[in-house]
């Protein structure tokens, strides 16, 4: 269960996240800027574990959770948001991400939060 796809709107973000996973095995079969492409993307590659922003153009993060989640109730979807207030983290969690990793954080948080996947 390694192929991941990332949504974030910041292409920074996303090489970020790119880089830390792919050296430690993990396979980058998508990305996307904002959470319309995020949900079209996971209905195209059907991947393993999702990596989701919050704050994006078009379709925020919570929006997308709920539509993937709609979608594949076992979706693996880990919230990544500088939006770190507990009403997103309990909305995100209630809604079916299976984590939450609040920015800026270090590699060794984001790999501790994957290993169960």
């Amino acid at each position: 269960m390694n192929r991941v796809l990332i949504v974030d709107d910041g292409a920074f973000m996303r090489t970020l996240i790119k880089g830390m996973l792919v050296k430690h095995g993990y396979e980058i079969i998508g990305e996307a800027e904002d959470g319309l492409q995020g949900v079209e993307k996971y209905k195209a590659l059907g991947p393993d574990l999702v990596t989701m922003d919050i704050t994006m153009p078009h379709m925020d993060g919570i929006e997308a959770l709920r539509n993937i989640m709609e979608i594949d109730s076992n979706a693996n979807v880990i919230m990544i948001s500088a939006m770190g207030q507990e009403v997103y983290i309990k909305e995100a969690i209630r809604l079916g991400a299976k984590s939450f990793v609040v920015k800026p954080f270090d590699e060794a948080t984001l790999l501790s939060v994957l290993k169960g996947f």
